[in-house]
This record gives structure tokens, sequence and C-alpha cells, in this order.
């Protein structure tokens, strides 16, 4: 179902386009996601646990940037993490104002234990694409999200 707007061609293009790539994209997450509350943990904690366990250590403001999540979120989903010891706060020797985040290693273990499952899980729902298709949507993906707006 499109949109029912009723504007010029390219906005009604836009629009539809925008609501099946919006609809795909909560549908799929949804799927790929369901897991995590069987495991009592959420999407944004289930980021920064992958995000460090493949990138190691990074500052409260790295991490928010590559999960796409405020500060303020990103503060209270490491102090949850914290609560359970899957990452630790680690104040700097040369700079105390600076602090990382680390993974413990049962937060390492935890992961590396959920990591392979969540592949297979989004493998099996992008098997529906060939490969092909699968490059065209990753380049759609990063034209869209990459849209420079500041000429507009």
């Amino acid at each position: 179902m499109g949109t029912k707007f009723k504007g010029n061609k390219k906005e009604i293009q836009a629009l539809d386009s925008f609501i099946k790539l919006k609809r795909a994209s909560e549908s799929l997450s949804s799927r790929v996601t369901a897991e995590f509350s069987k495991l009592n943990i959420s999407e944004s904690q289930f980021g920064v646990l992958e995000t460090l366990y493949h990138l190691g250590p990074l500052c409260q403001k790295e991490l928010g940037d590559k999960i796409l999540k405020s500060t303020g979120n990103i503060t209270l989903v490491i102090d949850n993490l914290e609560k359970r010891h899957l990452v630790e706060r680690v104040r700097s020797v040369e700079d105390r104002r600076f602090i990382s985040i680390h993974l413990t290693g049962d937060g390492k273990k935890f992961i590396e234990s959920i990591f392979p499952d969540h592949v297979k899980r989004i493998t099996n729902e992008f098997s529906v694409l060939t490969v092909e298709e699968q490059e065209t949507l990753g380049n759609i993906c990063r034209k869209l999200g990459k849209k420079d707006t500041s000429h507009e």
C-alpha cells in the first residue's frame, strides 16, 4: 500500500518509496531481533556489545555515533550493560576526563555466543535477494544514508 497523498508525481513517488523502505526495514528488524527479548537484551545493548567486540574499546560518544544513539540514550544502555557486568568504564591514566567502554570477559563470552545465530538470521532473511540485488540495495542505502543536504 502506497501513499494516499495527492501531491505531484515526484512527491508521490518519494513518499511511496519511503513507506516501502520504512515498512521493509521495520519488518526485517523485528524478525532479526526477535531473539533479543529471550536473551533479555535490547537492540541498542546488542549494538554496543557487537561494536565493542569488532572495534575494541571506544568512548561513549563514539559508541553512540556508531549505533546512532543520542548521548543520553547511550549512557542508559551502557549503565544497564555495566549492571550485568558485560561492559566496564575505564578511566584513562593520561587524561582522567577520558573514559572508554570495554567489554568484560563475560561480555565477550556473551556476544561470541549470540553473534553467530544473529548472522544466520540476517543471512536467512537476505536469501530472498540475489547477490547482485544485495549489492544494489547496499549501494542505494549508502547513497540515501550519505545524502548531502547542505545545498538545499
